[in-house]
């Protein structure tokens, strides 16, 4: 309450100052009356001497008149001298405030106390518009560098509406810019980007559900309105190459150590397996030891192979790209499978840079791993019998998405019980798997710049294996 009369006393007090310069007269106003009060002397005292000649009445008033047109030309005169460069000046000025600085003030000179007033004023505007163009520049350089820039990038509003988002911003929200302009946060998916610290990683599961995506976080202002910048990198496969190098280096001292024990087993073995015929043994026990060496020699060999399989998935070669048409290299990989028929469903034509051989690979994987699905049993028809089964069916196609192309292979086996692990090394369901395959298929399409991702069908039952490639020139 006691603020209150302090406030009114203040408005009442700007109503007077108000009031007081409207009640002042204009400096045009004032510059007319000090040139009249200025020559008034001087018109009064030549008006006194023309009266006191011995002149006619008319000749003196003619004088007098002429005496006071003249003054009132002078006066015009002096007037357009003063008020039109202070016009000129004031269009310069007011153009600056517009942001035009394309004006400048005639009269520029160091002679004059008003030509030195103009020379300040249009180095102010020079100054001024090249502050401009240097901001423009930036500011250009500054939205190029953002939307080349290969990592997602959103600002949001202090009420979490987003206000500016980059070219890999849109590709991970998949949604052109226009869209997403003012959506809140909450509705875009990024919300937990904004209530974690900077530096965290947390799954965003817009592409994979297994990424991992590493948050940077800071502030900035807008026309003094504070926002948020967010930044996220996908370290998802940073992640991966590092757990990859960690389980080569296990197979490297695995396969090295186990080699070292192998070799002897097996060797050993085989001696003991001749030197049976020398021992008085009866028929069973000889055929008993027989067996068990060659059960152990047998084993050895088999560890052996499978310990080559990994190292071999150790030392994976990077691929030798070429351009090769995508349609023809599906064809091949469909023909290849005997057990179930593989329907090639009909695409764009597609030229991709790639190494046909490791893609062949890594579809022949994928496929394989499809027709081994079809052909177990439906967990929800395992006690029916097998005519109520449905028929096996495995689908490959492709489509082409911006500057990505992206093949399918759609199955309808009883799907992924757990998604998480199918890319785990090692890890497999199969009796005689080797957990490699996978594996493989990923390291392939990461080393062409693409991704792989496994998901169960929505629309119907089975799963689809998803391939993106680059489609780089």
């Amino acid at each position: 309450m006691g603020s209150s009369p302090r406030r009114d006393y203040s408005l009442v007090a700007t109503e007077h100052r108000k009031r007081r310069k409207r009640k002042r007269p204009l400096f045009e106003r004032r510059l007319r009356l000090f040139t009249f009060l200025c020559a008034l002397p001087g018109i009064g005292v030549s008006g006194i001497l023309i009266w006191m000649q011995a002149w006619t009445l008319e000749s003196k008033i003619s004088l007098f008149i002429l005496e006071v047109l003249l003054w009132l030309v002078l006066a015009v005169a002096l007037h357009d001298q003063v008020i039109r460069p202070l016009q000129t000046l004031t269009n310069v000025v007011s153009a600056l405030r517009e942001e035009d600085y394309s004006f400048r003030a005639r009269g520029a000179s160091t002679e004059d106390a008003l030509g030195e007033l103009a020379l300040e004023v249009n180095a102010l505007a020079d100054l001024l518009a090249e502050q401009r163009t240097r901001a423009i520049e930036a500011t250009a350089l500054l939205r190029r560098v953002v939307e080349e820039i290969d990592v997602p990038i959103f600002a949001f509003d202090p009420e979490s509406a987003l206000k500016l988002v980059n070219s890999a911003g849109e590709r991970l929200l998949q949604q052109p810019a226009t869209n997403l302009f003012g959506q809140s946060a909450v509705d875009i998916g990024l919300q937990a980007c904004l209530e974690v610290e900077s530096g965290s990683t947390i799954p965003l599961s817009f592409h994979s559900p297994n990424a991992r995506w590493l948050v940077r976080r800071s502030s900035f202002r807008q026309d003094g309105v504070p926002h948020t910048l967010i930044v996220l990198s996908d370290v998802s496969r940073v992640l991966r190459e590092e757990e990859r190098s960690a389980w080569q280096r296990l197979i490297r001292v695995l396969g090295h150590e186990l080699n070292n024990s192998l070799a002897p087993i097996k060797s050993i073995a085989g001696s003991l397996s001749t030197r049976l015929s020398g021992l008085a043994l009866d028929d069973a026990q000889h055929e008993d030891f027989k067996k068990g060496f060659s059960i152990i020699e047998a084993r050895a060999a088999s560890l052996n192979r499978f310990l080559q399989a990994y190292r071999e998935l150790a030392r994976f070669p990077k691929p030798v790209l070429r351009r090769v048409a995508l349609g023809p290299v599906v064809e091949r990989v469909a023909g290849l499978e005997l057990r179930v028929r593989v329907r090639v469903a009909p695409g764009p034509e597609i030229t991709l840079m790639i190494d046909p051989d490791q893609i062949e690979q890594m579809l022949i994987n994928l496929v394989r791993n499809a027709v081994e699905a079809t052909l177990e049993p439906h967990p929800a028809n395992a006690k029916e019998p097998a005519e109520s089964q449905p028929e096996p069916e495995v689908t490959i196609r492709w489509e082409m998405n911006g500057m990505e192309a992206t093949v399918l292979v759609e199955d309808n086996g009883p799907g992924l019980l757990n998604p998480d692990n199918a890319f785990v090394p090692f890890y497999t369901t199969k009796a005689e798997g080797s957990g490699i395959g996978l594996v493989l298929s990923r390291q392939i399409a990461e080393a062409h710049g693409g991704s792989i991702q496994l998901m169960n069908r929505r629309e119907a039952r089975g799963c689809t294996a998803k391939v993106v490639l680059p489609r780089v020139f």
